[in-house]
């Protein structure tokens, strides 16, 4: 038997359930993965609050990140094989496959080889956040450097991603959070400014600190109508990426009746997971980043399958530095 999360409402964290199911095959085009760790997300908490882009179908199960070892393969897939140790990138609805269990099946196309340097916890805290700045400040932004860079709500695990990956292209990674108690850990993890944005003018700080010009590109996962501060301290000609809708209010279109002129744009990292040529890109860019040091998965704490509602409280709590991550043991389960 294996163990599935899986909840049959829209609800809170205690809709999650944790349940016994028979151990399925992998079809054609799948894999079958004997989990290790499971990386959480706010995609997966919007989606069980019936909130996320796409719905659950009951009884659903959730999850995009994890790592182990592939234990079965279905047909026509060659590139994969039983033994191998292996990430999960989101690369599948949510309401076709989840990875919150003790094994699952994914696409074969939603695997990425894992080096055995990287260990479980570490891989499934890499791809969703990593490839999500990847793909805002190297494919779309084309980040350069000395570029400034906005990054905001930055403790996320995506936004301590995007703070390496500006470091890495030579920019300046420009961070917000709201709280003051994490201005020192968002210094300490390569932000070379933090704007307190309780205690402290946006636009005005970032003018400050950009003399007078404004970041090149600002990089934002909550949306609504606080867009319009930010896009008061992007330089002429800049752009806004908002990747998330943390805030549920509509999002104005920024600077529309306005000078200077932006471009803003809303971001996915579907759009580098989905598409084969650009997954290989970011892949091989995460990997020579995480080889040479200049890329370093945040954990900011781990939490046992079992306790996997409490795992989603701590996460809306927004108290966290970093990914929170579930580990999986396997000392009384058989696949």
């Amino acid at each position: 038997m294996a163990k599935l999360v899986q909840f049959d409402r829209l609800g809170g964290p205690e809709a999650l359930t944790l349940r016994d199911v028979e151990v399925a095959a992998p079809g054609t085009g799948e894999v079958r993965i004997r989990v290790d760790a499971i990386g959480l997300n706010r995609a997966e908490i919007m989606y069980r609050e019936g909130v996320y882009f796409d719905k659950p179908v009951f009884p659903s199960t959730l999850g995009y990140e994890a790592a182990g070892v592939i234990e079965a393969v279905g047909a026509d897939v060659d590139h994969l094989a039983e033994g191998d140790t292996v990430a999960v990138v989101p690369a599948f609805l949510q309401s076709r496959y989840g990875t919150y269990g003790t094994h699952v099946i994914v696409p074969a196309s939603a695997v990425v080889p894992r080096s055995a340097h990287v260990d479980p916890v570490h891989a499934a805290a890499t791809w969703m956040a990593y490839i999500t700045a990847y793909g805002a400040l190297v494919e779309s932004g084309k980040v350069r450097p000395g570029d400034h860079v906005l990054i905001t709500a930055a403790s996320s695990s995506v936004g301590l991603a995007a703070i390496q990956i500006t470091r890495h292209l030579g920019a300046i990674p420009v961070a917000t959070t709201r709280r003051s108690d994490k201005k020192q850990r968002l210094l300490d993890a390569g932000a070379v400014h933090v704007i307190v944005t309780d205690d402290e003018d946006l636009p005005a700080r970032l003018k400050e600190i950009t003399g007078g010009e404004g970041v090149r590109l600002a990089f934002d996962p909550i949306a609504g109508p606080g867009v319009e501060t930010i896009a008061l301290g992007i330089a002429p000609g800049g752009f806004l990426v908002v990747y998330g809708a943390l805030d549920q209010r509509p999002t104005p279109l920024p600077n529309a009746q306005s000078y200077p002129a932006l471009t803003s744009s809303t971001y996915t990292l579907f759009e580098i997971t989905m598409n084969p040529e650009r997954l290989r890109r970011a892949v091989a860019f995460v990997n020579a980043g995480i080889a040479s040091g200049s890329l370093t998965p945040v954990v900011d704490r781990t939490f046992d399958l079992g306790d996997i509602a409490e795992a989603h409280r701590y996460l809306e709590a927004n108290g966290q530095v970093g990914k929170v991550v579930v580990t999986v043991t396997h000392d009384d389960v058989t696949g």
